[in-house]
């Protein structure tokens, strides 16, 4: 690009234009990057204003992170499922089997709670070995497999728990979900432990933003100006240290709060570091290609459907601690909200596109809207209809981008 730039006179005609086309060209790709960043701002800020400060209380921030936990936990297998060009409509069953799975081994038969929280994940991973030989290896598209997941392993919950409600888990098991990480370091009246956790977290942030964007440059691609680039970084490092004073002003830091960033560090390091993540946004955005160059297409599949039984074994898991016990229809509607959050967060529906961190930001997104219009005391009905509104307008400006971006070529 530059190059072009460079080959005509300064004051000419062509020049102007390629220049144009490039300041056009960065503005389009920032703001498709940070769109969702501002539309997460704006919804927090609309919901402050109409639940009068409510929303961002310290004991609402700390709700927030404990009851959708599990829905993060999703959406980050959802995300690399529908990068892969793929659906799952059955995470919200296999919640609530690998939870009925753990609870009876558990409470009714008294087993240590670590050996719950195994099975659980087992449970997840074997739900994952089978769907993902349907998939990959039959060639049965995800779509019909999960669908008649969705249907076997609800059937199979309210068989493990014989239609009943199993409760409650040991206390170390429950900590899991509702436990706290305070005190460590003291403080005067808040917890100093959760702001150093949060600062150090900061400076990771800001050393691999200089870092991508150093990278970046050296190979001419398009990045922001320095100007914006910095109040970018310091407008998401003031949220977070904001963030960790209300939760530090709260209980402390939350136990799922310390899984869930485990878990996005390393599925964020897995889709775009590791061989494994290149090739599923291959097989998402030209299966063809993908198969001609070599990329192992069965086994890729069959790892996709594997990671997100992992994963609906670890929400399981959360979400059965959360609610300390085991319910036959626990789980319910999981998928479409993680399906939802993946979208919300940029993932395209065609397959190839999206990023853990969107899925993620989706996934608030929904969570922010769904608290707060439960503490305006909005009707679940209206509540439904406004976050359907969302996704359809998230998939909508997905499918704008992409028509734009082809009549552009």
């Amino acid at each position: 690009m530059s190059t072009t730039a460079t080959a005509k006179k300064p004051g000419s005609d062509e020049s102007t234009e390629s220049i144009g086309a490039s300041i056009r060209a960065a503005f389009t790709t920032n703001l498709r990057q940070s769109g969702i960043f501002i539309a997460f701002i704006a919804i927090v800020i609309l919901f402050t204003f109409l639940t009068e400060g409510t929303l961002l209380t310290g004991q609402n921030v700390t709700n927030i992170i404990l009851q959708y936990s599990y829905i993060l936990v999703l959406a980050i297998g959802m995300v690399i499922v529908i990068i892969g060009g793929h659906i799952d409509l059955s995470v919200g069953s296999v919640v609530a089997f690998s939870g009925a799975v753990s609870a009876v081994l558990v409470i009714k038969n008294g087993m240590p709670w670590w050996v719950g929280v195994l099975a659980a994940i087992g449970v997840g991973i074997l739900v994952g070995a089978w769907q993902g030989f349907w998939v990959a290896f039959v060639g049965i598209p995800a779509f019909i497999t999960t669908l008649a997941g969705m249907l076997m392993f609800r059937g199979a919950t309210y068989l493990t728990l014989e239609n009943i409600s199993l409760s409650p888990f040991p206390a170390e098991y429950a900590r899991i979900g509702v436990g706290f990480q305070n005190g460590l370091l003291g403080g005067p009246g808040y917890d100093v432990f959760t702001l150093v956790v949060f600062a150090i977290a900061v400076a990771a942030y800001i050393f691999t933003q200089f870092r991508q964007r150093a990278a970046a440059v050296s190979y001419n691609q398009h990045v922001a100006a320095m100007p914006l680039f910095i109040v970018k970084l310091v407008a998401v490092a003031a949220v977070v240290m904001w963030l960790s004073w209300l939760l530090a002003n709260n209980r402390g830091l939350p136990n799922v709060l310390i899984i869930l960033t485990i878990l996005v560090i390393v599925y964020t390091l897995v889709t775009t570091r590791t061989v494994f993540g290149r090739n599923v946004y291959a097989i998402g955005g030209n299966l063809t290609a993908a198969t001609l160059s070599g990329v192992k297409v069965k086994w890729v599949n069959f790892g996709i459907m594997l990671n997100m039984g992992f994963l609906a074994g670890v929400a399981g898991v959360l979400f059965g601690a959360r609610s300390n016990g085991a319910q036959p229809g626990a789980g319910n509607m999981f998928e479409l909200d993680a399906i939802a959050a993946s979208f919300i967060g940029g993932a395209a529906v065609t397959g190839g596109v999206g990023k853990v961190t969107g899925a993620i930001i989706g996934g608030l997104i929904m969570a922010t809207m769904t608290n707060g219009m439960q503490l305006i005391g909005w009707d679940q009905s209206l509540q439904n209809i406004v976050k359907g509104l969302v996704l359809l307008l998230a998939v909508a400006f997905d499918v704008y981008n992409k028509r734009r971006a082809g009549a552009s070529r």
